[in-house]
């Protein structure tokens, strides 16, 4: 959902990609946040419940809160910063397409590459 607000953004209000992610993780911070306690207070009575069989079932809810923490951390930290890579990634690619367009440019690109090429076989 960040990405979706991140692009948004871009597109509509024609934000850079880093102001763009960040009013998005502002934004959909407390969502992710409330769908991530609802389900760890959801598996919370298997963490700490007794009784009968609660020696298996304790596990199971342990891995379940922890493996939302880590999870969410996870998420919080990297998406931004894999969102920001993947920009920069995409703009690097457009300059690099567009300077091997520029150097091969139908009149002359193709006569200089094959000058170029040539050279090292003329004997002299």
């Amino acid at each position: 959902m960040m990405i979706d607000f991140a692009l948004a953004a871009e597109r509509d209000e024609g934000k850079n990609s880093r102001d763009s992610i960040y009013e998005a993780c502002m934004l959909r911070l407390r969502p992710i946040l409330m769908t991530t306690m609802a389900a760890m207070l959801g598996a919370l009575p298997l963490a700490l419940g007794t009784g009968t069989g609660s020696e298996l079932r304790r596990p199971l809810g342990i891995t379940i809160i922890g493996g939302l923490i880590v999870s969410q951390m996870l998420t919080l930290y990297t998406t931004p910063v894999v969102y920001l890579y993947f920009d920069r990634l995409n703009h690097w690619w457009a300059g690099a397409k567009r300077t091997v367009e520029n150097r091969t440019s139908p009149e002359t690109g193709l006569v200089m590459e094959i000058g170029s090429c040539l050279k090292g076989f003329t004997r002299g």
